[in-house]
């Protein structure tokens, strides 16, 4: 009954007109800008297009897929764009004071908007599990990765699955030969201990897998012992990867999911890596939703001022917000990573600094 009586309240033709406007303005720049956006990448790219042989519909369909991963950054400033503009026109027609001679306030009359900004919300969260995932469609149809290929590396780490970290000099992939190994697992004490292997060589076959050759196996129960067996062949078992897995690069985060990124942030940690980028990059695929959100709360009140100066001040508003909350993403993510804030709480900096400045605003608008 309670959920029926909300549904009524919101289907008022008042509440219908404020979404449909609102909504209008956002999926018009939400769209309109990746559009923009694809234009431009099309004129640039065009002639490598043409030279891999990509047929119309492959360019298009590549574009089709590349919309997520485009729209996301962009959905807190559609929300800016549909606040100011929706609100914005109000004030000019003198809605809103019709509005608040029927006894309507200024925070029941954007009540559509805010429900449209969370709308907003849930559709970049959706769209932050799928970009990476259409990213690697676009990919595919583009040839990138073919041209990427390649056969060896050199001097890397490799961080494997139960704590295990792969240091190796060099790999060839396609003889499946590796020179200078050395496999560690931490442990935790005595009945866990740590074991090093290093090996000169290994080699990897479809039939039995790893074999390491003339190397040292450490076990390490504690700071003041080390227990050293020495071998000439040895088979490693538990190093299940193949050749072609060890060659695999880190991905960017725009080609993970939130838990694939969570996965990766793990075991860059375990091989010793920097994770601090990569962590500030994972808060704000929840960070950046939620900002549609509070850039509603920020830009409803100040949208009541562009009635001074109409659309062409309602533009201004809207870039300068957009250009500012893009600077505080980069600024966000370099004091992250170099770990002068805390790369989890890095992310959420813009957020808070909109939200400060929006609850003030909404405090001294008139009702």
């Amino acid at each position: 009954m309670r959920r029926r009586r909300l549904i009524d309240r919101f289907s008022r033709p008042l509440d219908r007109y404020v979404f449909g406007e609102f909504f209008r303005i956002f999926l018009t720049t939400a769209l309109g800008f990746p559009i923009l956006v694809f234009v431009i990448d099309l004129t640039d790219n065009l002639d490598r297009y043409v030279a891999r042989d990509l047929s119309k519909a492959e360019i298009a369909l590549s574009y089709l897929y590349w919309l997520p991963d485009s729209m996301f950054m962009i959905l807190p400033a559609a929300v800016l764009f549909a606040t100011v503009f929706s609100i914005g026109g109000f004030t000019r027609h003198s809605e809103v004071t019709a509005a608040k001679a029927s006894g309507i306030s200024f925070y029941r009359l954007t009540a559509p908007i805010f429900v449209g900004a969370v709308l907003a919300a849930v559709l970049g969260l959706v769209i932050s599990e799928v970009a990476p995932m259409t990213n690697a469609k676009r990919e595919e149809i583009l040839e990138l990765k073919r041209s990427r290929q390649r056969t060896d590396r050199f001097n890397f780490a490799y961080a494997a699955e139960r704590g295990r970290v792969y240091k190796i000099g060099s790999l060839n992939a396609a003889t499946g030969v590796v020179l200078g190994v050395e496999i560690e697992r931490k442990g935790s004490g005595p009945e866990y201990p740590t074991v090093v292997v290093a090996a000169s060589t290994g080699g990897w076959s479809a039939d039995t897998g790893w074999t390491l050759r003339r190397g040292v196996t450490h076990v390490i129960p504690d700071s003041v012992t080390d227990y050293a067996f020495a071998f000439d062949s040895s088979r490693a078992n538990l190093m299940t990867e193949r050749p072609p897995d060890l060659l695999a690069t880190p991905r960017s985060p725009q080609e993970l999911d939130y838990g694939d990124l969570s996965r990766f942030i793990e075991a860059l940690e375990r091989s010793g890596g920097d994770a601090n980028e990569l962590r500030v990059e994972r808060a704000l695929k929840i960070a950046i939703p939620v900002t549609c959100i509070i850039i509603a709360l920020f830009g409803a009140p100040l949208a009541t001022s562009t009635q001074r100066g109409g659309a062409a001040f309602g533009i201004g508003i809207s870039l300068g917000t957009t250009i500012i909350f893009l600077m505080l993403i980069q600024l966000t993510k370099a004091v992250g990573e170099k770990g002068l804030v805390q790369p989890d709480l890095a992310g959420w900096i813009p957020n808070v600094a909109f939200a400060v400045i929006g609850a003030v605003l909404m405090a001294r608008v008139r009702t």
